[in-house]
């Protein structure tokens, strides 16, 4: 898509993500503020990102590794970074906005494949999230599943449900004039 990058996230983006993030989740209690964003973007700052569309802000995807069928708890602030060999299988995919004027046009999907990569490529072998405002639905066609027996911190509400899915790398066609199965002998 012409005029479309994910890239990482960085400081000058806070003012940008923290307003979107409140216009996205205030009013249903669901927002989260400033510090607690930041703090997950400081426990993985390789896993959150910037989507850049029509030359601005188009939204935010924060990340962070998470063990499988857990998730942050809105409330609370995360302690401090997660260490490289404390990373675990399992990336979190947090919290994901588009912007109003970009939505409707894949950029939420488009997003999720690039975490997936990013997961894939840092030895995650699965991505979770919780969907809150009945967004299952966005998320059931990309492979993930409701898992309705885990239970969620209070601070997502009654509704919202844990999902996860597990990541398959990609399948690579064999190199032309080599045969499939033929290995060093």
């Amino acid at each position: 898509m012409t005029g479309t990058r994910i890239r990482l996230l960085r400081e000058e983006d806070w003012d940008e993500v923290v307003a979107l993030e409140e216009r996205a989740y205030a009013a249903s209690g669901l927002s989260e503020g400033r510090e607690a964003l930041r703090s997950r973007h400081r426990a993985s700052p390789s896993t959150c990102f910037v989507l850049e569309h029509a030359g601005g802000f188009g939204g935010y995807l924060l990340a962070l590794p998470y063990p499988l069928f857990r998730c942050p708890d809105l409330s609370l602030a995360e302690e401090g970074a997660v260490q490289e060999n404390d990373r675990g299988s399992n990336l979190h995919a947090h919290d994901l906005v588009i912007t109003e004027r970009a939505r409707g046009r894949g950029l939420a999907p488009r997003m999720m494949r690039h975490l997936h990569d990013t997961a894939l490529a840092a030895g995650h072998r699965t991505v979770s999230l919780v969907a809150v405002h009945r967004s299952q639905a966005v998320w059931a066609p990309l492979g993930y599943r409701a898992r309705p027996d885990v239970g969620l911190p209070a601070s997502y509400g009654a509704e919202a449900v844990y999902m996860a899915k597990p990541l398959e790398p990609a399948v690579t066609a064999p190199a032309p004039g080599s045969s499939p199965g033929a290995g060093a002998g």
